[in-house]
Formats: C-alpha cells, structure tokens, sequence
C-alpha cells in the first residue's frame, strides 16, 4: 500500500521538487482561474433570473442539472482526451496526440443531435418533480434551448484537451474567461429583454449561455488550426475516423463518463426531489449550489491539474512522482477548501448581499442555514476531487465507475426515503453531505492502496523513463 505520501527528496525541497507546490501551482492556477470564472458566470446568471422572478431562478437549476447529467457522459468521454494527451506527452509521442484530439471532436459531433430527443422525457420529469406549474413550464423551455448547445460543449471540452494536457493552461484561461464574458454581457442584454429578437427571462439566459459555448469551439478551433499545431502534434496526418484511436478513447474515456454520469445524475435526482418541498425549498438549494460554486468549481480546475501531472509522470514510468503531484494538490485543496469554510460559516451575507428583497427573506433565512452544511461538505468535496483526478489521471477508471456506482445510491434512495417519510430540506442536506463524506473516503483509500501505480492508458510499449 502507498500508505506514506512522498513528500521529500534527497535534493529538492516539497516546494522546489517536480511535481511539489510549486508546480502544482503554476499548473492549477490558470485553470482555477478558467473553472472560477464558470463559477462567477453562473453566479451572475442566476442572480439576474432572481432579479427577473424568482419563479425563473427556482427553475433554472433543475433543468440545467438534467441537462448536465445527460452531457456528462459524452463530456467524460471527451474531457478523457485529457489523460492521453498528457500520457502521450510524458512519453514523448506528440504526433499521435493529433489524431486523439480529432476522435474526441468526432464524439462531440455524432453525439450534438441527441440532445433534442431527450427534450419529451425531460418534460414528463418537471411535470411529475415540480409542484408549481409555472417552475415547470420554465424548466421546459431552459432545457430545450440549452439542447443547441450540447454538442458544442463536448467538442470544446475536447479540444481544450489539447492544451491542458501539454500544461499549456494559459490558453485554456484566456479562451474560458473570454466564454463566461460573453456569457454574462449576453445573459445581461438577453434575460431582461434588451434585444428584441431574443425571447426574455429564462430563455434568453439559455440562448446566452448556448451563443458563449459555440464561441469557445470557434476560438479554440482557429487555434489549432494553427501551422506549427498542425504538422507538429499529428493533426494533418489524423483520419476523420480512426477505428483503433476511437476504440481505446471509449474503453477509458467511456468508464470516466460513466462515472461523472452517475454522480450527477445521483444529484440531479436529489434536486429534482427537492421541488416536491416548494418554490421556497428549491430557489434556497439553488442559491446555496450556486454559492457553493465558489468553493468546488476551482477545485474543478486544480483537479484537471493534478489528472495531468499524473498522466504526464505516469507516461513518463515516474509513479513516485506522480504521487508528490496527488499530496501536493491534496494540500492546495484543503488549504483552499478551509478558508471557504471559514467564510461560509461566518459570513454567508457576503454572497446574499446581491439577493435581497422585501418577498424573499425566508428563502434567505433558509439559504444561511444551508450555507453551514456547504461549509462542511467543501472539504469533503476536496478530498474526493483531488483524488478521483488522480485515479483517472493514472487510468484507474474502472473502480471509480463502480465507486460511484455503488455510493450514488445513498442520495437517490435514502433521499426519497427521508421524503417520503416527512422530512424536510435539512434532513436531505444531511443525506448529501453523507454522500459526499462517502465518495471522498472511498477514492482516497484506493488512492492509497496503490494498484493505480501500474496503470496506464496509452500503448504499453511507448511508456518511457
């Protein structure tokens, strides 16, 4: 078992060492920067829906988690170009990460038209979860205008793949935070009705964020398309379709999907549930989520750090150093993790400040409560990020599919039990919280128990030292 992190070398302090905080750091920092401002643009999204009506906000979160839920095993799939390219660059094989990246732009594409079959079921889903006709007829319209942009958050995930998995988070930042810019001018312009063409309220704050996700293919796109791209790294000899490259992408790619699909699904049930207890319950949940951004979507970021570092070194035959990548992100996490939970817990009128109104102080009453529960699950959330990444970063996909398989449970069936038998909007948050406790503990033990070491994702004759 790797029960001792390696945190000290003979010639190198923890903060000097490959892979030590220094690293880690320069790695995660334009990609929390990039994963932050999604944070910011959800944020601003949902606080112009309250502005608009609250009937809008209640509705926006539910519908947009289902929409996610079906996104996230295309997404897994495609995000997994991640780790071959990093594992492909750790062992010195740049021309074959061309023809990975072109298979996940593929995937995303084949993929795009599905999203508007799911339109019928989603519509019986709000009827049956959400008590007030009118929340259900906004989660209608958000979710079916949100299916235009599918398909271009897929490719895109895949060709950002390109560049965090060769460490180049530079340009993941400039491209992400230029798409949440144009997502909050347009969600300003959109969800209030200041251009005529666009309908108002909810759909516009959709169409918003569909136009910004389409920007970031075509910015990402005219990037790689570059010259020195296209002859050094494979995309000119790449085929449209690559039988053998799309074979071992879904072998990995599709276990990864699978498990973001199930965690989210799991959550997306414990809020669609959330609405069989009112408008007031579910706009609370929402705001405590978005707020809760805050805190996880940058661990998002430094996750996505610590999957590459460990493809890189694993790529490279260097397990050991891999692990220093995981400890040094795990106290990044914590460090981070622990200031929120300071501030969530002390002063939650920081992020309620922007919602006040004379109808809504029980919903924010009940929302400082539920800021206490996300104060104690953010860490939890920390320890489960950070070493899931470095499952999946090593190719340990398997056992964190049937992890996540087998935890997500807890939510969806515990949750309707709490329900069904009377229980209110804490008990629920105290099933989620419980299940976050679960999922962190589980990958941290494997993590520790070490069999992910020996693991790989790309071809076994080109790992080097």
């Amino acid at each position: 078992m790797d029960a001792t992190p390696q945190l000290l070398s003979e010639n190198a302090s923890w903060w000097r060492r490959r892979c030590g905080l220094r690293e880690v750091l320069i790695v995660a920092l334009p990609l929390v920067i990039s994963t932050a401002s999604w944070s910011l643009s959800n944020f601003v999204d949902r606080m112009f829906l309250f502005w608009h009506s609250q009937e809008a906000m209640a509705a926006s979160l539910p519908a947009g988690m289902l929409h996610f839920s079906l996104l996230c095993f295309p997404i897994g799939v495609a995000s997994y170009v991640n780790t071959f390219v990093s594992q492909y660059n750790g062992a010195g094989e740049k021309e074959r990460i061309g023809p990975i990246v072109v298979q996940g732009i593929l995937w995303g594409c084949v993929i795009a038209p599905f999203f508007f079959l799911a339109a019928i079921p989603a519509n019986y889903a709000f009827q049956i979860s959400t008590v007030d006709p009118e929340v259900a007829r906004l989660e209608q319209v958000y979710f079916w205008v949100l299916a235009y942009g599918g398909g271009a958050s897929i490719v895109a995930n895949a060709m950002s793949a390109f560049y965090s998995g060769r460490q180049h988070n530079g340009i993941v930042m400039a491209v992400d935070s230029s798409s949440c810019l144009v997502n909050m001018v347009l969600d300003y312009f959109f969800i209030f009705g200041y251009v005529s063409f666009v309908p108002d309220g909810i759909a516009g704050a959709a169409w918003a964020t569909v136009l910004s996700q389409w920007y970031k293919v075509a910015l990402y796109g005219g990037l790689i398309l570059m010259p020195r791209n296209w002859h050094e790294y494979g995309f000119g000899l790449a085929r449209l379709w690559d039988r053998e490259v799309m074979k071992r992408l879904m072998r990995f790619g599709s276990a990864s999907g699978v498990q973001l699909s199930l965690e989210v699904s799991a959550l997306t049930f414990f809020l669609l549930m959330m609405g069989r207890l009112g408008s007031e319950a579910m706009t609370a949940t929402n705001l405590a989520f978005s707020i809760n951004g805050f805190a996880f979507v940058p661990l998002v970021g430094l996750g996505i750090a610590v999957s590459t570092l460990v493809g890189r070194e694993i790529g490279a035959g260097q397990p050991n150093v891999a692990s220093d990548a995981t400890w040094s992100g795990f106290v990044i996490a914590l460090v981070y993790s622990g200031v929120m939970c300071v501030i969530y817990w002390t002063l939650p009128e920081l992020f309620l400040a922007f919602h006040q109104s004379s109808d809504a102080e029980g919903v924010l009453a009940t929302t400082t409560i539920l800021l206490r529960f996300v104060a104690f699950f953010c860490l939890l959330d920390a320890t489960n990020v950070v070493f899931v990444s470095a499952l999946k970063g090593a190719g340990d996909v398997k056992f964190v599919m049937i992890a996540t398989c087998v935890i997500s449970v807890l939510p969806v069936g515990v949750g309707a039990a709490v329900l069904l038998s009377g229980g209110g909007i804490y008990a629920c948050w105290v099933v989620l919280t419980l299940w976050v406790f679960a999922m962190g503990a589980t990958h941290f033990v494997r993590f520790l128990y070490g069999r992910w070491r020996s693991m790989k994702v790309i071809e076994p004759e080109l790992i080097s030292a």
